[in-house]
């Protein structure tokens, strides 16, 4: 096990299935990053439009409404751009399509790290099984990271569109209580709080704060810090092969 260290990427892309996931899991970490000058973006893989049970709503009218209040929370969290790939709510699958649709948007963002679920994760609690677009969404996450985004040779029709291989530095994958990697989230966790109630349609009235309050405590238990989010963190790039990859004068992009 490792603890964490105060490590901020320059670009950080959070890869997720739907609207407000995000903000349930690891959007203490996103502005902690956003705070400390890191450019991040959230890429969300549909629009959440199953997500409100109001018949009265066509799917096209409660996606709108959930891509709004994203990108609200967005907001919130200082994130400087938020993508929805809009496949199909409830229905997402980890095709070749998407893999390529996730390709084209890590070679075009160029992240130095991506924030993504554990396609692991099934049975989280007693109280509930991980819902299959988070699982299929991670593991999408994965693969088109490692290791299409860097291979010139894969989805090669993108070099065409200026969109050339890249290779991501480091994958945290989000650790649902267990990993090896801390971030402290203590002087994060109000606007984390108040990123997630920027989901109205999600809540129904209902304040997560004590939820997330007490999540965020539980992960930090044994730890120098009050609140925490946890990550298993992978490193693909080390140390030294990043330095070699930035540009003279610069860092990497």
């Amino acid at each position: 096990m490792r603890s964490f260290a105060p490590y901020v990427p320059g670009r950080a892309l959070f890869i997720y299935a739907h609207p407000d996931d995000i903000e349930f899991g690891t959007a203490g970490t996103a502005i902690r990053w956003t705070d400390a000058g890191a450019t991040v973006a959230y890429l969300l893989l549909t629009s959440g439009d199953v997500g409100i049970a109001d018949t009265r709503l066509t799917r096209t009218e409660a996606a709108a409404i959930r891509e709004e209040e994203q990108r609200e929370a967005a907001r919130v969290a200082g994130v400087q751009e938020v993508i929805f790939l809009r496949e199909p709510d409830g229905l997402l699958a980890n095709t070749l399509d998407l893999r390529r649709k996730l390709v084209r948007e890590i070679r075009r963002f160029r992240p130095e790290v991506v924030v993504c679920g554990d396609p692991t994760a099934w049975f989280v609690s007693d109280t509930y099984v991980n819902h299959p677009d988070h699982r299929a969404a991670a593991a999408a996450a994965l693969e088109a990271v490692f290791p299409a985004a860097g291979q010139p040779h894969l989805f090669a029709e993108l070099n065409d569109e200026g969109l050339n291989a890249h290779k991501v530095r480091k994958l945290y994958i989000e650790g649902w209580g267990s990993g090896d990697t801390w971030v402290d989230i203590s002087h994060t966790l109000e606007r984390k709080i108040a990123a997630l109630h920027c989901h109205a349609s999600q809540l129904h009235g209902w304040d997560p704060e004590p939820m997330l309050r007490q999540w965020s405590a539980e992960a930090a238990k044994g730890k120098e810090m009050d609140y925490a989010e946890t990550f298993r963190v992978i490193t693909l790039v080390n140390d030294e092969e990043f330095a070699k990859m930035a540009p003279p004068g610069g860092s990497p992009s």
